[in-house]
């Protein structure tokens, strides 16, 4: 059996403020102004449209997909092992390197370097000198010592005959 709440006392139910209770009591539905409401449908492009109906095509494609169209085949695993050759190769690989990480430095002899300094020899010297001779009258030339030439440029007009010749050739 249930128990039925009991209704809130009049004291226990929340005021309205007197001025608030007024302007309800005295609200006139006439008074409102008139409005058109619009509803904006937006409607999917053509793009959406097709890219929903290739989205359902494959959807049900695999939904409907019948299993008994597939062939059976058998799946073959290969695992290659490496053959003799390869096999060789990887120990003499580690032969030397397991050589090179435990070699015994004290079996080695003692060598002592002999360091041999080649000076070039007289001609050498004396072609560095004359070079050197050369570059530093370049550098050193005096451009002031020259003397004033002019330049006559000498370019003789053809004869008559040469341009006969010329014409009849």
């Amino acid at each position: 059996m249930s128990c039925p709440v009991p209704a809130p006392a009049l004291k226990d139910l929340p005021r309205v403020a007197g001025d608030l209770k007024s302007e309800l009591e005295g609200f006139k539905p006439t008074n409102l102004k008139n409005a058109d409401t619009q509803e904006k449908i937006v409607l999917p492009s053509a793009e959406d449209v097709a890219a929903e109906k290739t989205e359902k095509a494959l959807i049900a494609g695999i939904e409907h997909f019948d299993q008994s169209k597939l062939k059976h085949t058998e799946t073959q695993e290969k695992n290659p092992l490496p053959n003799k050759d390869v096999v060789l190769q990887e120990k003499n690989h580690l032969n030397l390197l397991n050589g090179v990480e435990h070699f015994d430095k004290t079996t080695m002899k003692p060598t002592t370097t002999a360091e041999k300094i080649i000076l070039p020899d007289t001609e050498v010297i004396e072609q560095e000198k004359g070079q050197r001779q050369l570059i530093s009258g370049i550098e050193n030339f005096d451009s002031s010592k020259l003397k004033h030439a002019e330049t006559c440029e000498k370019n003789p007009l053809p004869t008559k005959e040469i341009i006969d010749q010329e014409k009849s050739a």
